[in-house]
């Protein structure tokens, strides 16, 4: 891939796509610094500490009025996401349809 030396834009044949400058002094792209490999990756598992926005609704097993929430895409894109609830107090969890 080249680029023009005037702009920076990427050149299209002979000429540049941003400012129109149609000299011969092509620059080529070249990596100019080494990439390392992370040596340790952080590992999150699913646990008591939940990262999910809570809200007030009522939990249909132990009728606490407090839960998470998420949504999920579990039917075809075109149609509604499935919302999913957690009870703070019982953890049940619980879906509403739309």
């Amino acid at each position: 891939m080249q680029f023009c030396e005037s702009c920076g834009a990427m050149l299209m044949e002979s000429e540049c796509s941003r400012c129109g400058d149609k000299s011969t002094g092509k620059v080529k792209l070249e990596a100019s610094e080494k990439v390392e490999i992370a040596k340790e990756i952080a590992v999150v598992t699913e646990g008591e500490n939940e990262v999910n926005p809570k809200v007030e609704i009522e939990c249909p097993k132990c009728k606490h009025k407090e839960a998470f929430f998420w949504t999920k895409q579990t039917r075809s894109s075109d149609e509604a996401e499935t919302k999913f609830y957690k009870c703070t107090n019982c953890k049940y969890t619980w879906r509403a349809y739309r």
